[in-house]
């Protein structure tokens, strides 16, 4: 028989979230969509983003043509992904909301090893603190034992979709 502390670790975890999840929860969308999933999810802690990266990634064709690499921001904005996903699936559990997950800062941004096509990027979050709407995170990109990039990063979620008009 579980005890209390074991069922709410329990309900609190789930082991993947697949692509179609994340854009339920996320509103990027190709070719701004930086993950094809989420896993080892502990609700309002952590979680691990997943991106495999093929040779057609449309930013591979110029940074740079004769060695592309990923570039460094968007690992950041992979981690970020990662870490927007974990907060809407903490607080809505899958539910249908209309929040956004804004960046508000990035900190102490290293890249330590560059990211190349056929590479499967694993990027680990882990909640620093939340007050209110606020979350700060640590991210770190693994592309499998090895460190490419780690970063302190705080994003708002704003409770309202703010809808550019064309014209």
């Amino acid at each position: 028989m579980m005890d209390g502390n074991t069922e709410k670790k329990h309900a609190a975890t789930r082991s993947e979230i697949d692509l179609e999840g994340i854009k339920m929860r996320i509103p990027h969308r190709d070719p701004m969509l930086l993950l094809d999933s989420v896993i080892d999810v502990i609700q309002g802690t952590s979680c691990t983003g997943i991106k495999h990266l093929t040779a057609q990634e449309p930013y591979f064709a110029g940074h740079f043509p004769q060695r592309p690499i990923m570039p460094g921001v968007l690992i950041i904005e992979a981690m970020a992904q990662t870490a927007a996903t974990l907060v809407v699936d903490s607080l809505y559990n899958g539910r249908q909301h209309n929040d956004l997950v804004y960046f508000m800062a990035i900190e102490k941004a290293h890249f330590r090893k560059p990211v190349l096509p056929g590479d499967t990027l694993l990027l680990k979050v882990k909640k620093d603190r939340q007050r209110g709407n606020v979350w700060r995170f640590h991210g770190k990109a693994y592309v499998g034992e090895a460190l490419c990039a780690d970063a302190l990063f705080t994003a708002m979620l704003a409770p309202e979709v703010h809808t550019v008009k064309g014209g």
